[in-house]
Parts: structure tokens; C-alpha cells; sequence
């Protein structure tokens, strides 16, 4: 009797341990979600510090992916860090980069237990920094809050594994599946909470991206226009093979203050590109499709991922968002569809391609819906 009241009494202890356990991992991804479109080109990493089921420290990756979210933690908590359990959404590094080490504070910090979400796909680290964490002496627990932590961690892991980021494609649609009135008219298609939701999007990627037809039809801004989120604006995109992008376009007049990067055609004139690169554009040459004139989409990718650039947001039009998808280069797409109709003589979203190709596409599948007062949301994301 008394050993089956000793084991029942462990058996409660295990479960609130566990639970423990998810709700610390939780609360540092949640914290780690603060550094989405600003840590670039570093992940955007959450830290929890907790000793005695207190929480002593926390911290994220600040912006341009430094100090790291387990240093800002440790800092925060000081000396009472002897002795204590680090929750953090992926391992910590060990190599030595812009900062010292992660591994190596979190060893010098004294803190004997490590509950990790993910490991880390940078060959620099990848399991290096829990060995050595091992090394010292110091428990290591991996896996918890692991398919929350892949999400949040995407664009990290598709920059280091196929040399692009994740893309994300965001489509507006009427009630009648259209994207703009005939002609190319640009036509309001969702109210303001819909609004706010791509705003905060933007805010939450590093690059957002569109095609020069867009910016011909529509002299976007592409900013993040939150109350007290104008400093968080995405790096901006612009498809524009020929370079025919104006210079008194909202985008290169307001190029000094949030960067644009004009991705061109080896062939580009180069007096058009000076002159942009003269109003504080920057101009990057890539080659066409083997297939078409347009540009060479996976070579665009390419080249945002070795600038740095982990989370992409495609906002283009019918003809971008076709080629993303003809292409099988989305991971995620955003699907916000407005009450009312524009009629049958309005813009299809992708061209010829039917919109079935990403809410029927085998390789999606969804992940969320809400509504956003009279319109709603849909969410799918690569399997």
C-alpha cells in the first residue's frame, strides 16, 4: 500500500511537471513571436529562465538577430540563473558568430537543465550546441512544443536547407473570387480589421514582395501602417525585369527610410539602374526563367536568402501570384475574402490557374480560419 501511494504521488508530480513544462515552452515561444520580421537575418528565438517555478528571466532575439534571446534572458536574471531550467524554442548555438557562444553563458550562467524545442539547422550548430551543453554536465530535454516551434522557426529552416525563404502568399478575394475590377482596376475588397491583419503580417515578415504591373496599377507603399509599428516595415520587393519602375513612385521616394530592393534582369539598363540607386533604391541583377523572359523566380529566392531574408510575403498580382504557385514555391497562404461581389468581368487571382491549385493543392493544407468582422480568414500551410 504505501508503494502504490509513493508511485501515485510521482505520477502526480511527473503530470505537473509536464504541464510545467508546456506552459514555460509556450510562454517563450510566445516571446520569441516578438522578433518575427525584426531578428533577421538570425531566427527569431524565445528564452524563459525558471527556478523553483518562478520565472527569473526572459528574453527574444533582439533586432538584426542580436544579443540572442538566451543571453537577454540570462541577463535578466543574474546570479539566481545558478541552478535554474532555460526553456528555449531552439538550441542554443555554439559557434562563435556576431556574439560569443550561446551555449557556452548559458554553461558559465550555471544552469543545469535545458528543455529545447527543435534543434537547429545551421551546420554550425546542428546538435553541436547540445552536446555541449551535455558536456558540462547540464540535463538536456528536446522535442517539447517541437511542430510549434518548426512553424514559428520556418523561414530559418528553409534558408538553411533549400537556400530560399519561406514564402507566403496573401490573396484578397471577393465573395465572387476576384482580385480587382475589369481592366485591372483596383477595387476595395475587405474592411479595415482585414486590413490591419496584412499590416500586422508585414510587420511580422522580413521582405514583402510584389510584381511591377502592381506597382504600375497601384503605387503601393507596402509599409506597415500600425499605430506605433512604422519602424517595423518589411524590406521591399519589386519584380521588374526591364526596369521600369518610376522614380516618383511612393516606393523609391520613400527608399531612404525603408529599404527597396529592385530585383532586374542581367540585361537591365544601367543608366535606369543608377539613377534608382541614386534615390536610395538597390538594385539586384538576377537571371530569366529557362522557361520564360520572366525573371528566374528561384534564383530571386536565392538571392533574398543570402541577404539575410527568412520570412518572404508575396502581395503581387495575378501574375506573380501564378507564377509563385505554378512554380511550387508557397508554403503558406493567406486567403482573406471579403462579403461582396465584383462581378464577372473582374480580375481572376492567378491568371489562367485555377484557385483550386492552392485550396485543393495536396501539398497544403489548413491550418486556421477567422473572421475579421464581416470577412474571413483562411490559413494553409505546406504539409
Amino acid at each position: 500500500m504505501i508503494f502504490r501511494i509513493l508511485e501515485d504521488q510521482f505520477a502526480q508530480k511527473s503530470k505537473e511537471s509536464k504541464v510545467a513544462d508546456q506552459r514555460f515552452m509556450q510562454l517563450a515561444l510566445t516571446l520569441g513571436r516578438r522578433g518575427l520580421g525584426r531578428s533577421w537575418p538570425n531566427p527569431a528565438v524565445g528564452a524563459v529562465i525558471v527556478k523553483d517555478g518562478i520565472i527569473i528571466g526572459r528574453g527574444w532575439t533582439q533586432a538584426s538577430g542580436r544579443p540572442h534571446a538566451e543571453t537577454e534572458a540570462i541577463a535578466r536574471a543574474g546570479a539566481a540563473a545558478r541552478g535554474a531550467t532555460l526553456y528555449v524554442t531552439l538550441e542554443p548555438c555554439s559557434h562563435f558568430g556576431r556574439t560569443p557562444p550561446c551555449a557556452d553563458a548559458i554553461i558559465a550562467a550555471g544552469i543545469t537543465r535545458v528543455v529545447s524545442a527543435i534543434e537547429d539547422p545551421n551546420p554550425e550548430v546542428a546538435g553541436q550546441g547540445h552536446a555541449r551543453l551535455r558536456s558540462a554536465g547540464i540535463t538536456v530535454e528536446i522535442g517539447l512544443c517541437a511542430a510549434e516551434a518548426a512553424r514559428d522557426h520556418a523561414g530559418h529552416f528553409r534558408r538553411f536547407r533549400d537556400k530560399r525563404p519561406h514564402v507566403i502568399l496573401k490573396l484578397a478575394l471577393s465573395s465572387d473570387d476576384k482580385i480587382a475590377g475589369a481592366g485591372r482596376k483596383p477595387v476595395a475588397i475587405t474592411g479595415e480589421a482585414a486590413k490591419a491583419r496584412v499590416h500586422l503580417l508585414r510587420a511580422q515578415c522580413d521582405a514583402v514582395l510584389v510584381g511591377i504591373g502592381t506597382v504600375n496599377a497601384d503605387d503601393p507603399l507596402l509599409t506597415c501602417r500600425l499605430p506605433g509599428m512604422e519602424a517595423v516595415s518589411p524590406v521591399r520587393v519589386v519584380l521588374d525585369r526591364n526596369l521600369r519602375i518610376s522614380g516618383t513612385t511612393r516606393l523609391v521616394r520613400s527608399a531612404r527610410e525603408t529599404p527597396v530592393w529592385v530585383m532586374t534582369s542581367t540585361l537591365a539598363e544601367a543608366p535606369a539602374a543608377a539613377k534608382l540607386g541614386a534615390a536610395g533604391a538597390q538594385i539586384m541583377r538576377v537571371g530569366t526563367s529557362p522557361t520564360s523572359s520572366r525573371l528566374d523566380l528561384a534564383a530571386v529566392l536565392n538571392v533574398l536568402a543570402e541577404k539575410g531574408i527568412t520570412r518572404l510575403l508575396v502581395e503581387g498580382g495575378a501574375r506573380v501570384a501564378s507564377s509563385f504557385v505554378a512554380a511550387a514555391l508557397v508554403d503558406e497562404f493567406w486567403l482573406l475574402r471579403g462579403h461582396d461581389p465584383i462581378g464577372a468581368d473582374g480580375l481572376a487571382p492567378l491568371d489562367a490557374t485555377p484557385l483550386s491549385a492552392l485550396t485543393g493543392s495536396p501539398a497544403l493544407m489548413q491550418r486556421a480560419s477567422e473572421t475579421l468582422q464581416e470577412d474571413t480568414l483562411t490559413i494553409y500551410e505546406r504539409a
